[in-house]
């Protein structure tokens, strides 16, 4: 079933240089990208796409990373489309993450831990609606 996929970039992949690497392996496995912006968020839209965590210890730390530089927002369409992309994410926590994984390669925290896939169908739709308004 085809699908799309909120996918974020984080900070910490745009500093480091990290943005072709990490595209590419999205796209070499058949991902197509629909629509990719490169911006810096403010705490309202941090707060917006984390809704859920707001209220939990971690979050102010996540905030502040999230919103300390620009990122790559960008949605991905493919054969299901959101498993293929959390596959290829890797573990959330980089130290832990699979060898092949891009958290698994390319990241050794579990904040900054490169980048973010909806979590389902259901997130996609609000994700993408958040950040992708125009699709």
């Amino acid at each position: 079933m085809t699908q799309r996929t909120l996918v974020l970039l984080k900070p910490d992949t745009v500093r480091r240089g990290l943005v072709g690497e990490v595209l590419s392996r999205f796209e070499a496995k058949g991902l197509s990208i629909v629509a990719m912006r490169h911006q810096h968020i403010d705490a309202a839209l941090a707060d917006q796409h984390y809704a859920e965590h707001v209220e939990r210890d971690f979050y102010p730390p996540l905030r502040d990373f999230v919103t300390s530089g620009p990122l790559v927002a960008l949605v991905l369409e493919g054969d299901e489309a959101i498993e293929v992309v959390r596959a290829l994410n890797g573990a959330t926590d980089g130290r832990k993450a699979a060898p092949g994984t891009i958290r698994g390669d390319l990241s050794l925290s579990n904040r900054e831990n490169l980048v973010h896939g909806s979590d389902s169908p259901e997130s996609a739709a609000r994700e993408i609606a958040l950040w992708f308004a125009d699709l």
